[in-house]
């Protein structure tokens, strides 16, 4: 495997795992509360869940026709996923 698919695919796989998180913190909202909020979160944690995925997927799959010149693009804006979901992570435990 090519370190940059390699990169790209540790950075989906840590937000996999931080999701996962995410879902079981709304799941146990949800289940305590019967509210809509945390509802609404696990859907939106869920499908970025499913967005993550399809990527590490697609980097582990498609390495051979990965354009080189994207992947400081690629990993910006994984990183910047990851700080969003660390940050949202730390306010959900708060």
């Amino acid at each position: 495997m090519e370190p940059t698919s390699l990169i790209l695919s540790v950075v989906s796989v840590i937000n996999m795992g931080i999701l996962g998180i995410l879902v079981c913190i709304f799941g146990n909202m949800y289940r305590k509360t019967k509210a809509q909020l945390p509802l609404g979160m696990i859907v939106v944690a869920g499908m970025l869940f499913l967005h993550n995925v399809i990527g590490a997927i697609g980097y582990f799959s498609h390495e051979m026709i990965f354009s080189y010149n994207i992947f400081p693009y690629m990993l910006g804006v994984g990183i910047a996923e990851l700080a969003g979901l660390i940050i949202f992570l730390k306010l959900t435990l708060d």
